[in-house]
């Protein structure tokens, strides 16, 4: 098995320095077409992957992308490794723009959950999700960004909406009074393939705005974070570099044996087509006649 890194980010990340470009690799999946070509490359002497999540020229809306696709994509190239970087509004005075949070949890507001599974189709399986971020990569990339001097806050919680459109400024200070810390409108459901696909995920959240509850400052708008973002990705792509000589080439963590205790129907009764739609997600589990 193979043991490579993906990123999944903004389309200015695979123009780092130190990432070495080979090719763009196309891929069909049984779930439709990921959001662009895949471009793969090495950082550090490591296979990278990088998948820019909204596409190339930011096509896709948050609620359009294909996250089913994207992750079988990349687990059919062989990654347990998954580096999010991701845009976030503050929910929390402390939290500034062009901070990062490195948060732990999530809570979910997404509304076409059933998109948000590889499982289905005659093979049911329910995989552990109490603690939804890899804690051995999350460690790491705060280890790598506290050293290089970035303002890092540690652990937290994402909620995710669906967008596209931002925050009513109701929905905002509700967010606030059920003490959440960031919002977002993509991560959930990359955690939640990811983990179904035995793959270790962490995010690095950078706060682009304080989303629109923070009445003394402009409501949040594009141009505003489209500024903070420009400045983040400076960071972003310094704390990856950085960060993966430090992956494991073995993939031997917790989330890499999350579906060992997860699938509920006996594999002689998984459907043949079942099983070829989602063979690189199971294909360890798979019987060996199969």
């Amino acid at each position: 098995m193979s043991n490579h890194i993906a990123i999944i980010g903004g389309t200015g990340l695979y123009k780092m320095k130190g990432f070495s470009l080979n090719e763009e690799i196309i891929i069909h999946t049984p779930f439709g077409h990921p959001s662009d070509a895949i471009i793969s490359g090495k950082i550090a002497g490591r296979q990278v992957y990088f998948l820019p999540r909204h596409g190339k020229n930011h096509t896709i809306l948050p609620h359009e992308i294909n996250h089913r696709a994207n992750i079988w994509a990349l687990k059919s190239l062989g990654v347990s490794f998954i580096i999010c970087v991701t845009a976030v509004g503050s929910l929390k005075e402390k939290y500034a723009p062009r901070d990062i949070v490195l948060f732990d949890q999530y809570f979910d507001r997404t509304s076409r959950r059933s998109e948000h599974t590889f499982f289905g189709n005659g093979i049911a399986a329910h995989i552990p999700f109490a603690n939804p971020i890899s804690e051995n990569l999350r460690t790491t990339l705060s280890q790598v960004a506290n050293e290089i001097g970035c303002n890092v806050h540690d652990k937290g919680t994402y909620v995710n909406m669906d967008g596209p459109a931002f925050s009513t400024r109701a929905e905002s200070n509700a967010n606030r009074q059920l003490g959440f810390d960031v919002i977002g409108m993509t991560n959930v459901a990359e955690a939640k393939l990811a983990r179904e696909a035995e793959i270790a995920l962490a995010t690095l959240a950078m706060i682009t705005d304080y989303d629109c509850w923070k009445i003394e400052e402009e409501p949040v708008s594009l141009q505003t974070v489209l500024e903070h973002l420009s400045a983040n990705s400076e960071n972003a792509q310094k704390i990856i570099q950085q960060a993966i000589p430090h992956i494991p080439n073995k993939a031997n963590w917790p989330e890499h044996n999350a579906l060992s205790q997860s699938i509920v129907t006996s594999p002689d009764q998984w459907p043949p087509e079942s099983i070829e739609k989602i063979r690189p997600i199971i294909q360890k589990y798979i019987p060996a006649s199969d």
